[in-house]
């Protein structure tokens, strides 16, 4: 069964106030008001995943009798780019698909048959919808995904998000066409927890009374959402390996032991997760009372013992032993997963080598690659007017190998670095203006302090302690490198960038303009 989860709307009005109902509609009153709600909280999802994914959301509603000649296929908005008579046989292809294909078995005690035949009908329709969107996508620069239909008045509603398919498709994933034991889908990738997690949002909305009416209700926020899709996601491993999804919590497991300290010291080391007898893990040792996952300490203790090549194996219940991997392991199989501990509050989910999610303080991400070539170069154009595609390339390659820097750096582009440089140099080292090649700015990131450098990629100083006013775009999640570059930013009245490199990999890029948006 879904989670009960509130309803998407936009911002609340005052009780007892009633929005005006729009002159003219298709479907219900508030559709255009409800779509536009979920577009809300679509963007505010898949942006924070990866802002180049660019979802939209559009509403489909197709007539619940199909004989009813008054009823047509509706479309919100209207020019959305589909066209509505492609949808006009979904009903009889759903039917078809609830008559013939194979349902998880369903407890008549607790969902009455009417109940049962009614959900199996909204995913046969669902189902057919689907098939519709992927030949009309066709191979096109977007992706749809459709909802799970609600019937509203003569018509089934059904929520369609769409998604960047290049940026999609270049995340790993594993295998799709995954589901748990009752039916429901397994995600395959974190952006496919997030999506189911978007569709639960706007089933709970549009089975509200009268949805994107605008009542006292709002959704939850982003960062909740997406913590929702890194738990569902986590059940994905659980159950490949046998396990009960419910029972091992792995997300929530993962989280907690990474935010564990030893004598000091934070979480650093590798958990492989596989049944026992892996044909591909072979153990050094056993423990003779394997060790719960939930007795977290325990389990962080135990990491002090792993190393580049020994990892604590589990089965996503309890570590039963110390191990490696041995022989070539069938990517296929998919029941052999490593958690990758990378410092304190930061861990990594992965299979055959790739990484397919990430996790810092709690907070689930892609694995996107370190920084946004596209997002960089639009932020020298508007930062510098920059758009000499040398000087961007020469840019984008001291910036890519900064952020290779396994202890993190900072690096601050300005307009005046030779002024800035000589106004700070009691607390940094000056040296000759130099051009930044790879091999250089791997020698000047090694130490601590900012890399002060010009759009021409010319370097003049490096350890620099930068100063800075302070200002309320601090965030005291994060460390004193990303705070200290916000108040440099901030503070700046020249034009500059600075790209911040932290030890879990993260990379941020804080410009005046992405500060104004915070």
């Amino acid at each position: 069964m879904l989670s009960p989860l509130p309803l998407i709307s936009a911002p609340p009005v005052a009780f007892g106030h009633p929005l005006p109902l729009p002159d003219s509609y298709s479907i219900w009153p508030y559709q255009a008001r409800f779509r536009q709600a979920a577009q809300v909280v679509a963007t505010g999802i898949f942006e924070a995943l990866d802002d180049d994914l660019d979802p939209y959301v559009l509403l489909l509603a197709i007539p619940a009798d199909p004989h009813e000649e008054t009823t047509t296929v509706c479309l919100e908005p209207e020019d959305c780019g589909f066209d509505a008579a492609a949808f006009t046989g979904a009903i009889a292809r759903g039917q078809y698909l609830q008559l013939t294909s194979e349902w998880a078995p369903s407890d008549p005690e607790v969902m009455p048959e009417p109940v049962i035949q009614r959900r199996q009908h909204a995913m046969g329709l669902r189902r057919s919808v689907q098939e519709v969107l992927e030949e009309l996508d066709n191979q096109g620069k977007r992706v749809s995904f459709a909802g799970f239909p609600i019937q509203i008045d003569r018509h089934f509603v059904i929520p369609v998000l769409q998604l960047n398919r290049k940026v999609m498709n270049s995340y790993p994933t594993l295998q799709p066409n995954r589901f748990y034991t009752d039916g429901r889908v397994l995600p395959h990738s974190l952006l496919k927890a997030a999506i189911v997690r978007f569709n639960e949002e706007c089933l709970k909305s549009l089975t509200e009374p009268e949805p994107g009416s605008g009542l006292l209700v709002r959704p939850r926020d982003t960062d909740e959402l997406i913590r929702a899709a890194g738990q569902l996601f986590m059940d994905t491993p659980a159950q490949d390996i046998g396990m009960n999804p419910s029972m091992a919590k792995l997300f929530a497991t993962c989280n907690t032991i990474s935010s564990l300290r030893y004598e000091g010291a934070e979480g650093v080391g590798k958990m492989m997760l596989a049944r026992r007898g892996h044909p591909n893990l072979t153990e050094i040792f056993a423990l003779t009372c394997p060790t719960p996952l939930t007795d977290y300490r325990a389990v962080r203790k135990l990491l002090e013992m792993t190393t580049e090549d020994v990892s604590l194996l589990a089965d996503a219940e309890n570590v039963y032993a110390l191990g490696r991997q041995v022989g070539h392991y069938d990517t296929t199989r998919e029941d052999l997963f490593v958690i990758n501990f990378v410092n304190h509050y930061a861990w990594e989910f992965q299979h055959d080598g790739h990484v397919l999610m990430r996790a810092h303080y709690g907070l689930p991400s892609l694995p996107r690659t370190h920084l946004n070539r596209n997002k960089f170069r639009r932020d020298l154009k508007r930062t510098f007017q920059l758009t000499d595609l040398d000087k961007v390339e020469r840019l984008w390659d001291v910036v890519q190998e900064a952020s290779r820097q396994k202890h993190g750096t900072l690096l601050v582009i300005t307009t005046e670095a030779l002024a800035e440089a000589d106004r700070l140099k009691l607390q940094c080292t000056l040296i000759e203006p130099v051009p930044l090649t790879p091999l250089i700015t791997s020698l000047v990131t090694a130490i601590d302090g900012a890399v002060l450098l010009d759009p021409d990629a010319y370097c003049y100083s490096i350890g620099v302690i930068l100063d800075g006013k302070a200002s309320g775009h601090g965030n005291s999640t994060r460390g004193a490198r990303f705070n200290s570059a916000v108040r440099y930013v901030d503070s700046s009245p020249y034009p500059c960038i600075a790209i911040v490199v932290s030890e879990d990999g993260l990379v941020d890029v804080v410009t005046k303009e992405s500060l104004r948006e915070e």
